[in-house]
């Protein structure tokens, strides 16, 4: 078995056993919690744990530790599951906030929770019953990443366990703060002006994702091995290009990913209305009556099979697809430049670039 493979099955056991430790403290406040339990098992299943693998080479590639078991290795793997609970609660949150259907090929969690009342023949409407139980779902499972983080920290030095829990809050703070802006460029793009659409974009694409995907997680793995300045600092060098590489190939998906590949309809942030990288460098390139059919779609949930194919066909034709594949080989080629003759173990910095390509090499 792969040190890959071995870390994505020590996780998941990790988080498997966490979540079955808290099962009896909603069973015994009452039967009717069992979806809890239920649904944050289904979520917490499989993935591609990018976040995780990231966590455990950022404390490999200070602490040199081979994948033996120990308290160090056990320290890891737990708070590498609390970086994938933290992941699923923002899934969760991000599902709601964007109306989302799916999520990995199966109803997002406030659908699941309107299936359960329409099947329950409960009373009122479904719609509000369900956003409501995931918002509480994806809160429980924030609360809980904080817990198996502290389980995962306990055992280690003061300072690394300081430096580690700091990074961890910061990330959660950018991320919530990413998520709002991406609400609000979604909503006021029309009352900026057009000059900084394509910079705004790209602050959401930074603080939503790309230092919560990558960057954080390297910096906490390395922070809990007792990485120096100099590692931290090579490592945040190498994570923030790479994420956001990361974030634009989802940009990417996001309009033209296949939904067997990427769980998602082909054409979501469409219908959603993301005013991304790719968008505003779309709209900079249109004519602007074309750039006015754009506006006048992108968002519409509505919008026809016909519709969706004709504005895939208008962002291609517009030449963004070229600039953000472009884009994404730059940041790419930047975060590997980054780990040159660092002072990082070269098993690990092998893996970071296996890793890098792995991440952003994702097919449509």
């Amino acid at each position: 078995m792969s040190e890959n493979a071995n870390l994505h099955d020590l996780v998941q056991s990790r988080i498997d056993f966490f979540l079955q430790s808290r099962e009896p403290i909603l069973a015994q406040v009452g039967a009717d919690l069992a979806p809890f339990s239920a649904f944050s098992r289904d979520f917490l299943s499989g993935g591609k744990r990018f976040r995780a693998s990231f966590c455990y080479w950022g404390w490999n590639s200070v602490s040199g530790v081979s994948m033996e078991p120990g308290d160090d290795l056990e320290s890891v793997v737990s708070v590498a599951g609390a970086l994938e609970i933290f992941h699923a609660a923002a899934l969760i949150h991000d599902d709601l906030i964007d109306n989302s259907d799916t999520r990995r090929g199966a109803p997002a969690a406030h659908r699941r929770f309107e299936s359960l009342h329409r099947d329950s023949g409960w009373d009122g409407n479904s719609d509000p019953y369900g956003r409501a139980a995931a918002i509480l779902l994806g809160d429980l499972l924030l609360g809980w990443s904080d817990e198996l983080l502290d389980e995962g920290l306990a055992s280690l030095a003061e300072s690394s366990r300081l430096a580690a829990r700091a990074e961890f809050v910061r990330m959660r703070t950018e991320v919530t703060a990413g998520q709002y802006l991406d609400i609000l460029e979604e909503r006021a793009w029309r009352s900026r002006p057009e000059g900084e659409q394509l910079e705004r974009a790209e602050q959401v694409l930074t603080y939503k994702s790309a230092k919560y995907s990558v960057e954080s997680p390297l910096v906490i793995g390395a922070l809990l091995a007792g990485g120096s300045d100099q590692q931290v600092a090579t490592l945040r060098a190498f994570g923030l290009p790479l994420g956001v590489a990361f974030q634009l190939r989802d940009d990417l998906l996001g309009v033209f990913g296949d939904a067997d590949v990427t769980g998602k309809p082909s054409g979501d942030d469409l219908l959603e209305g993301k005013r991304t990288v790719l968008v505003a460098l779309a709209r900079t390139a249109l004519p602007a009556s074309a750039s006015r059919i754009v506006d006048e779609l992108l968002g519409d949930p509505d919008l026809t099979a016909a519709q969706i194919s004709s504005l895939q066909a208008t962002i291609r034709e517009s030449g963004a697809v070229e600039k953000v594949e472009s884009m994404i080989s730059e940041n790419v080629g930047r975060a590997a430049k980054a780990l040159e003759g660092a002072n990082l173990g070269d098993e690990a910095t092998a893996r970071l670039l296996s890793l890098a390509e792995a991440v952003t090499r994702r097919n449509y």
